[in-house]
C-alpha cells in the first residue's frame, strides 16, 4: 500500500510539471500586452523597456518559463500587475473562499445525488426511477449562470430571503460561522451543487442497479438474508465510483466557477480569475491557474487512495 501510495505522489511531478507548461504557453499566446494595461499612453518607450524588465517580459519565452516555474518551487510566484502585492496573498484568501463553497457544494450533491441514486438504483423502472432521471437530466442541463441569476430573482429580489451578492461577515474563518454566513453562502452553493448532483445521482443509479443484477446478490436474496443487510453489501460495492465521482466533481469545484462565482460577487478563485483575465494580469493568472491544477490533480491522486483503502480490487498495478 504504502509504494501504491508513494508511485500516485511520484505521478504527479511529470503532470504537474506539464500543467504548468501548458498554461504558461496559452496564457503568454494569448493576444495583447499586460504591461499596457497599467501604464498611460504617453508612458515612453524606455519607461515600458524598465517594466518589461522589471516583470521578467523581455526575456525569450523559454528562459521566462525556466525562471517563473523555478521561482513557484521556491514558494515565489511573483507580484501582481494591477495590484503591485504577490501573488500567493491574493491567491489564498481567493482558494480558502472558493473551498468554503466547494466544500458546501459538494456535501450537498453528494448526500442529495447518492440519497437519490440508491432509491432510483433500488427500484429502477419504477415511477421513482424515472423520477430521480428526470431531475438528474434537468439538473445536468441547467446552465450555472442562468439557473444563479434565477435563484437570484427568486429568493433574493422577489421573496428577500436571501442577500443576492457577497460572503458573510465571517468570511472564510469557520469559528465566527453564523446565520448571516450560512444565508450568504446557500445561493451560490445550491446553484453550483446541482450538477454534480445530477451527476452523481445518474452514476449512483446505474452502479446500484448493475451490482443488484450480480449473481452474489442473488446468492445473498437465496440464502434468506434480510434486506438491511443486503443493501449494506450493495452500498460497499457501489461505493468506490460514487467517491470517484464526487472527488473529482469537487476538484472541478474547487477551481471554481467563473460564472458563478461572478454572478453572486463571490471572492474565489474563479473570481479572481475573471479578474485576471480582463486586466492580462499575467502573474495573477499563471498563479492562480497552477495552483489550482496542483490542487486538482492532488484530489484525484487522493480519491484513488481512499478508494483503495475501501476495496483493494481498484488498485492500479
Amino acid at each position: 500500500m504504502h509504494l501504491y501510495i508513494l508511485r500516485r505522489l511520484l505521478y504527479t511531478i511529470p503532470i504537474i510539471i506539464g500543467v504548468s507548461l501548458v498554461c504558461f504557453s496559452f496564457i503568454h499566446l494569448a493576444p495583447g500586452d499586460p504591461i499596457n494595461s497599467v501604464l498611460p499612453e504617453q508612458a515612453s518607450a524606455e519607461v515600458v523597456a524598465q517594466i518589461k524588465a522589471a516583470y521578467g517580459f523581455d526575456k525569450p519565452l523559454p528562459i521566462q518559463y525556466l525562471k517563473w516555474f523555478s521561482n513557484v518551487l521556491s514558494g515565489d510566484f511573483g507580484l501582481s500587475i494591477m495590484t503591485r502585492r504577490p501573488v500567493l496573498s491574493e491567491v489564498g484568501p481567493a482558494v480558502a473562499h472558493t473551498a468554503l463553497l466547494a466544500v458546501s457544494a459538494t456535501l450537498l450533491s453528494f448526500l442529495l445525488g447518492t440519497s437519490l441514486g440508491l432509491v432510483a438504483g433500488m427500484t429502477t423502472r419504477r415511477v421513482t426511477d424515472r423520477s430521480v432521471t428526470a431531475f438528474s437530466v434537468v439538473g445536468i442541463s441547467l446552465p450555472h449562470y442562468w439557473l444563479g441569476m434565477v435563484m437570484v430573482v427568486i429568493f433574493a429580489v422577489k421573496m428577500r430571503m436571501l442577500p443576492a451578492t457577497g460572503m458573510g461577515p465571517a468570511g472564510a474563518d469557520l469559528t465566527q460561522f453564523g446565520i448571516e454566513d450560512i444565508k450568504h453562502l446557500l445561493l451560490p452553493a445550491v446553484t453550483l451543487a446541482m450538477i454534480p448532483t445530477g451527476i452523481i445521482a445518474r452514476s449512483v443509479r446505474a452502479t446500484v442497479a448493475e451490482v443488484r443484477r450480480q449473481d452474489f446478490v442473488q446468492t445473498l436474496k437465496g440464502k434468506g438474508l434480510r434486506r438491511p443487510r443486503m443493501f449494506l453489501h450493495v452500498i460497499k460495492n457501489a461505493a468506490p465510483p460514487a467517491i470517484a465521482i464526487m472527488g473529482l466533481q469537487f476538484a472541478q469545484l474547487l477551481g471554481g466557477s467563473i460564472l458563478v462565482e461572478t454572478v453572486f460577487s463571490w471572492p474565489g478563485t474563479g473570481f479572481l480569475l475573471n479578474a485576471a483575465i480582463s486586466t492580462r494580469d499575467l502573474p495573477l493568472l499563471q498563479g492562480t491557474v497552477i495552483v489550482l491544477a496542483t490542487f486538482f490533480v492532488l484530489t484525484n491522486v487522493l480519491v484513488d487512495i481512499v478508494q483503495t483503502l475501501i476495496d483493494p480490487r481498484v488498485r492500479r498495478a
